[in-house]
């Protein structure tokens, strides 16, 4: 498999790490399972001479994610992602490299790496569910030392982003998905942690509860200096939140970089519709080809043979330089539509081993 290495290769020199909030470098995880045989005597063979099959979730994956980051982590499923998530928050041991989270090895420091560390697992909730969750959060101040005064100030600030009076005095159980999960992300930041992990925390919920996360999310990054590692199926999520995309499949990091970058890698990016003065003049413009022509209307994609591509504020600039124009539309390529491309690119069978 080929890896684009989209960003600066000095950003792996992770070996100094004082500035790194979430280093992983060179990670590797396999896990060992038997195969059933069919029958009496495959269960026989099972138990007295089992078949082990080795399979590898996550493979040489080397990244970091600098203090008030936010880092989106995509990938088709089974690709690795959780079990990269689960490694780096201490809860799988890697079978091989590693891993630090802001400064402590999550399986030796547990306790340091709980007090730097909020993560939320989609629609597993970290709250107990016979109890309202201002009595979880209650809980939760007392396990990590936060002081009535502190305590006070932050449910003010996250009731402020996330609502959360609405419902905090309601049992768990009875909590709408959007309600639970805006719970959960404020129980796993009560502490004001300084790495937050999130593994699909908006499935399932509705447009309103995944704006009211979404600027959460950036006002933790953007005023508190957080780093955020963020897993997700949403584009959407990742057109609003996201500017440095890591791309995985396969267990491996195949593409690293800006969401201009990726579009630019896997998409023609934009589409420019021109609408000639005159029907006959001619159409080339630098850097750019004719996808489809109909009399005075004409449209320009980037040549993407070109080191870089043009971007579109060039590729319209040279448009009205060269042609005569009485109208112009702009499209862009969807980000769902640059991101399968990538995903398909980089498809390959699956890696086991028996």
């Amino acid at each position: 498999m080929s890896r684009i290495n989209l960003r600066d290769e000095r950003q792996w020199a992770v070996s100094s790490t004082s500035a790194t909030a979430i280093v992983a470098e060179h990670v590797r995880k396999t896990f060992t399972t038997t195969m059933s045989q069919p029958g009496l005597s495959g269960a026989i063979q099972s138990l007295f001479r089992p078949v082990k099959r080795t399979h590898v979730a996550v493979e040489d994956v080397t990244f970091g994610v600098a203090p008030a980051e936010l880092v989106v982590l995509l990938g088709p499923n089974s690709a690795g992602k959780s079990t990269l998530i689960k490694m780096l928050t201490g809860v799988v041991q890697p079978t091989s490299g590693r891993v630090l989270v802001d400064g402590s090895d999550p399986r030796r420091d547990r306790v340091a790496t709980a007090k730097a560390i909020g993560v939320v697992f989609g629609q597993r909730s970290q709250l107990w569910w016979d109890l309202p969750a201002r009595q979880s959060f209650t809980i939760l101040q007392n396990i990590y030392g936060i002081s009535d005064r502190a305590m006070h100030r932050r449910l003010e600030q996250l009731d402020g982003m996330l609502a959360l009076s609405e419902f905090w005095d309601n049992k768990m159980r009875n909590l709408s998905l959007g309600q639970r999960v805006r719970a959960d992300l404020a129980g796993a930041l009560l502490h004001e942690p300084p790495v937050i992990f999130l593994d699909e925390p908006t499935t399932g919920m509705d447009v309103v509860a995944k704006e009211q996360v979404r600027r959460f999310l950036r006002q933790e990054v953007d005023e508190r200096g957080c780093s955020v590692l963020l897993t997700t199926h949403d584009m959407n999520e990742v057109k609003r939140l996201g500017r440095r995309v890591i791309v995985i499949d396969s267990g491996r990091v195949v593409s690293d970089g800006e969401i201009t970058e990726l579009r630019q890698r896997f998409g023609a990016a934009f589409r420019i519709e021109v609408e000639l003065a005159r029907p006959d003049a001619p159409v080339d413009v630098p850097g750019l080809g004719v996808a489809e022509r109909r009399g005075p209307l004409v449209a320009r994609v980037p040549d993407m043979r070109m080191t870089p591509p043009p971007s579109l504020q060039e590729a319209l600039t040279s448009v009205i330089q060269t042609l005569e124009v009485d109208n112009i539309a702009v499209e862009e390529d969807d980000l769902e539509d640059v991101v399968r491309t990538a995903f398909l690119h980089y498809a390959e069978p699956e890696n086991d081993h028996v």
